[in-house]
């Protein structure tokens, strides 16, 4: 279908004619313009392929026909599935979940005020936490290329001649040949994870070219707004840009380290060449001085959010990566120096750089922890999540994420490479440490779950009395009591969630501080530390080791699989879709190589249809959003000029802003805020249901009118069968809000009220 044009209604006096306008907003999963709009024939109006705007075909020209649109607004659909569950290539996208999650730990801080400096120093722990991940993805790459392939399997000749492929790089005496020298085979298989680093900076700059590049409008910061109202809170192009150069060139210089430490030992040794070893010296304080400077960036400046910040560090961007790129191709032709005598045996130090990178991580997520119960104590929130404790466990969960696909990798290529389990050392002794704090953690995880199903089935149990009181004078039927009993329950459990986190990320770093201490300790893997103890701990040892070594592998493996079927399935893609739509809503602060920010286009995208549309006809607007779609609603009227908000009537259903968005982001959705955005739109009205495991009351009340929250719509409508329903009525949960009656009956409200009370005078251009 051809794209409409809009026409301006104009009345009689030549002044705009008031109509109104109904924005719709899908959540989670995306929908059809169709479905949205209730009529196959439906018209983009404005918008592209990725996100649009679309109209019924008869309403094309509402705009020149007010008349006909007195009693009913016009129907607008906001289509944004695309932006996160488009084309086959999201699927690759899980393998940055880490860095999703850590991204979010930025945003989970709790609310202050008057605490700058502090709030900058959490953000920063923040995104030194998500350097560290880029390293341990690295590292992990060159671990599986440099360490167990070229160093381990290609040196022995017994593993290089069960992969003919590697025939080549076997050692002089099978036959090897310019390749077979220790430092050029490191050298070759450096180009593994130099691809994969060059990968992710590709696909972080040209997401944020397909999806972050849009142009707020130019709004006037307002003093004491939630920080989502701040001009340059969607556009956050120089910190994304600097983050990527620095952890590009952090990548590069992980593998430049790893080329370069076993070259530089063989020459440091008595009697090795001098120049090498002053060759190796220098390369080595140029890493560190280079190390530095990537540290330096990334600690040197965080997002700017009080005005549209549209610089960019172009002398940065550039040259930091390249001058990594150029160090790294230093270090490849000195570690492909000959070398007569080095034979390259045991392991690589992958002990002592993943060591170093969960020491690391443990100690940054600690000293999280302690900023944000000072953040907390300044202004304390009780609905706040984990006392305010979600950002530092989240970070946890993302180190502890990387951690665990770092350890799949390397162990199911070492078990690929090493067909007899004998004939090379393997992957480093903390992986497996690492891998057997898998049973114990997914035991105690169990235990917590037995616990909620516990919990869950009495409430289930008492909600039956509420659900006969909901429906009174109808024939009692036992088991379809039991059926709305038991989805309110299970509907509870989302507010139970931050007991499961507490549970997960406590084990996780009691046992990841005992499995480092354990390494480093030992030096040997849980089996071989345990061969004195008594049977029964060896035998857990042994067992733990081996199960939890299965258990790392077979998730790796169903990752990927996942991701290979998503990459096919545009059913399970739209699955994938879903988890982005959630953890993807926000900008990337802390970590360049997450998967991009929808919201950075689409509430642009909402921000400039309300404007420009109010400003051409004058007329009222209620902008209605479902689940996800109520966040961005939520967030793009946040950035409207006062005099336009005034104008916007807020409708949300199945919301999840104060339940979700209010109870993990506290600085951005807490009560105050949400307060502030009630009192500046011209009113706003929240349905939900007590089945739905999603949305729920935004708990603001208005002591001169009516409160945000509708009492909990019925569900299901109609408890039994009637001569109107001779049918049973579905529980509808978290969907169909538009079917309920009440949902016609608040809207007509909305615009009742913006009728009533309409704002003085006409915005202007210049609001």
């Amino acid at each position: 279908m051809e794209r409409a044009r809009e026409r301006t209604a104009v009345g009689p006096t030549g002044r705009p004619t008031e109509i109104d306008l109904e924005l719709l907003v899908h959540g989670v999963g995306g929908t059809t313009p169709a479905k949205m709009l209730d009529d196959p024939r439906t018209v983009r109006i404005t918008g592209d392929e990725t996100a649009a705007v679309f109209r019924r075909a008869d309403d094309v020209d509402a705009e020149s026909r007010p008349a006909d649109h007195r009693d009913r607004p016009v129907p607008e659909a906001y289509v944004w599935c695309n932006l996160t569950s488009g084309n086959a290539s999201r699927a690759l996208w899980l393998l940055l979940l880490p860095f999703m999650v850590v991204n979010l730990a930025h945003w989970m801080r709790p609310a202050a005020r008057n605490r700058p400096r502090t709030v900058r120093f959490y953000g920063l722990l923040v995104r030194l936490a998500g350097l560290t991940l880029t390293v341990l993805f690295v590292a992990a790459a060159c671990e599986v290329a440099l360490d167990l392939t070229a160093w381990q399997c290609a040196g022995v000749t017994a593993c290089a001649r069960r992969h003919s492929w590697l025939g080549f790089l076997a050692p002089a005496g099978a036959h090897g040949g310019w390749w077979s020298g220790p430092g050029r085979r490191l050298a070759l298989a450096a180009l593994v994870p130099t691809a994969l680093t060059g990968l992710l900076w590709y696909l972080s700059h040209r997401t944020w070219s397909a999806y972050e590049s849009t142009r707020p409008l130019s709004v006037e910061p307002e003093p004491g707004h939630t920080p989502l109202a701040g001009p340059g809170f969607w556009y956050g192009r120089r910190l994304v840009a600097r983050l990527r150069a620095a952890h590009t060139a952090a990548g590069l210089l992980t593998v430049a380290a790893a080329v370069l430490t076993p070259a530089a030992a063989f020459d440091r040794r008595p009697g090795g060449a001098a120049l090498l070893d002053t060759l190796g010296r220098l390369l080595t304080g140029a890493l560190v001085a280079c190390a530095v400077a990537v540290v330096w960036v990334v600690c040197r400046r965080g997002r700017t959010e009080n005005h549209l910040d549209q610089e960019l560090d172009r002398c940065l961007v550039r040259r930091l990566p390249l001058v990594a790129l150029a160090l790294l191709a230093f270090v490849v032709l000195y570690a492909g120096w000959s070398r007569p005598g080095w034979r390259s045996t045991g392991r690589l130090a992958g002990d002592a750089t993943f060591g170093g990178l969960a020491l690391a991580q443990g100690l940054l997520v600690i000293v999280l922890g302690l900023v944000a119960l000072d953040l907390r104590r300044g202004l304390p929130d009780p609905r706040a999540a984990m006392r305010g404790l979600n950002g530092p466990a989240v970070a946890l969960l993302a180190c502890a994420l990387g951690g665990v696909m770092s350890g799949g990798v390397t162990q199911r290529v070492s078990d690929w490479l090493d067909g007899t389990g004998t004939s090379i050392p393997g992957p480093p002794v903390l992986l497996t440490w690492q891998a057997s704090t898998v049973p114990p953690v997914l035991a105690v995880l169990l235990a917590a779950v037995a616990r909620l199903s516990w919990r869950t089935a009495r409430l289930s149990r008492a909600e039956r009395d509420a659900v006969d009181r909901d429906h009174p004078g109808e024939p009692e039927d036992v088991a379809r009591t039991r059926r709305i009993a038991r989805v309110r329950a299970m509907a509870a459990l989302t507010d139970r969630t931050p007991f499961v986190l507490t549970v997960l990320c406590a084990t996780t770093l009691v046992l990841g501080a005992g499995a480092l201490l354990g390494a480093l300790a030992t030096g040997k893997t849980p089996d071989g530390a345990a061969g004195r103890t008594p049977a029964s701990v060896h035998g857990a040892a042994e067992a733990s080791q081996a199960v939890g070594s299965w258990l790392v592998g077979l998730g790796f493996v169903l990752f990927v699989t996942w991701g290979r079927r998503a990459y096919k399935d545009a059913s399970a893609r739209r699955t994938i879709g879903i988890l982005w739509d959630v953890g993807t809503f926000w900008p990337r602060a802390a970590h360049p190589f997450a998967p991009p920010c929808y919201a950075e286009r689409a509430v642009p995208d909402l921000t400039w249809r309300m404007v420009t549309w109010i400003r051409r006809t004058g007329g009222r607007l209620v902008l209605s959003g479902h689940s996800q779609g109520s966040v961005l609603a939520a967030a793009a009227a946040w950035q409207l000029a006062p005099s336009v908000r005034s104008r916007v009537a807020l409708l949300t259903y199945g919301s999840p802003l104060e339940r979700l968005y209010g109870r993990w982001f506290p600085a951005h959705f807490g009560p105050a805020e949400l307060g502030s955005l009630h009192r500046e739109v011209a009113c706003w009205r929240n349905l939900y249901r007590l089945t739905d495991p999603i949305g729920g009351p935004v708990r603001i009340s208005d002591g001169d009118g009516p409160g945000v929250d509708h009492p909990p719509l019925k569900d299901p409508l109609v408890y039994g069968r009637t001569p109107d329903h001779p049918l049973p009525a579905p529980v509808l949960g978290h969907s169909d809000y538009q079917a309920d009656p009440a949902f016609a009956v608040e809207r007509a409200r909305l615009l009742s009220r913006l009728r009533r009370d309409p704002p003085a005078g006409h915005p202007g251009r210049d609001d």
